[in-house]
């Protein structure tokens, strides 16, 4: 097994964890650091440390060349499900500022994109990723941390910016995507 693969079966692996945390009732205590408690701040460590890993890992493969078909199909699940956890968790803190219109547009998007690379590789293709979905997700993390970690003190508006920011590279991308890869869709309906 490559070290790419190793990383990514930990991200995979830190995702449960992470909402165990949220369940562990002694650790629902203040930590006295931006008004949050001791499970909530582990499970930002652990999301910030599983995001590093995703970014680790596609290092990790290209230098050294270790790119696998498990790595190309488990990766992009580990990101979708890390994001998707880390979303629904702020969205049940807040619905007010993770609204749920917004974690929608994301799973339709990841269910759409998801769907046309399964086509793509019955077709014997694969779609790289373009700078829009790389804005997309560098935006969408950033703003995950600062939600995560109740704006770092700061005032609310700037994580709301940041957020909304990402649900826009999240619409771009997903149509950029479904506009380059529409011959795709229309060779297998």
């Amino acid at each position: 097994m490559t070290t790419a693969n190793k990383l990514t079966i930990l991200r995979v692996l830190m995702i449960p964890m992470m909402i165990i945390f949220l369940y562990i009732k002694p650790l629902d205590k203040s930590i006295g650091f931006l008004s949050l408690s001791i499970n909530q701040f582990i499970f930002a460590i652990l999301f910030i440390l599983a995001a590093f890993t995703d970014m680790l890992d596609g290092y990790v493969a290209r230098k050294y060349n270790q790119i696998t078909t498990f790595g190309k199909f488990l990766d992009p699940i580990a990101d979708k499900v890390l994001v998707l956890a880390a979303m629904l968790y702020l969205m049940i803190l807040d619905p007010s500022r993770v609204p749920i219109w917004a974690v929608m547009i994301v799973i339709m998007r990841e269910f759409m994109v998801t769907g046309i690379r399964l086509l793509a590789v019955d077709k014997g293709s694969v779609i790289a990723a373009s700078p829009y979905g790389k804005f997309k997700t560098a935006s969408t993390m950033v703003a995950l941390v600062i939600l995560l970690f109740n704006d770092f003190g700061l005032t609310p508006w700037i994580g709301n910016v940041v957020f909304y920011i990402a649900i826009l590279f999240t619409i771009i991308s997903g149509i950029d995507y479904l506009l380059k890869n529409k011959h795709i869709v229309f060779e297998s309906i």
